[in-house]
């Protein structure tokens, strides 16, 4: 509680472009069906797409394996890494000046 006040107090612009809803370009609309959404929403929405459809590599699951439908919001990669998925998810989003 004390450390998710002080992260509001600190940055609020931060924590704004996580939380407020921006209308989605198109990629992003066919992934998900909704026109709006926040990033956090979105990266969750991801996150759990990788999840039911068994995208992670068995051997290493640091590895995503990209099907069509998620290729069209990462770049056209057919496999990504976890820890650069948050910032292909954010290219996608405006940037909070």
């Amino acid at each position: 509680m004390v450390l998710r006040r002080a992260v509001t107090r600190e940055c609020p612009k931060k924590l704004a472009s996580l939380i407020d809803l921006v209308n989605l370009p198109t990629p992003l609309r066919n992934f998900s069906g909704q026109s709006q959404m926040s990033h956090l929403s979105f990266f969750i929405s991801v996150w759990s797409y990788i999840k039911q459809h068994n995208l992670q590599d068995v051997n290493n699951k640091n590895i995503v394996k990209c099907d069509e439908k998620l290729k069209g919001i990462l770049l056209g990669k057919p496999q990504v890494e976890l820890a650069e998925l948050p910032a292909l998810v954010k290219l996608h989003f405006p940037k909070v000046s």
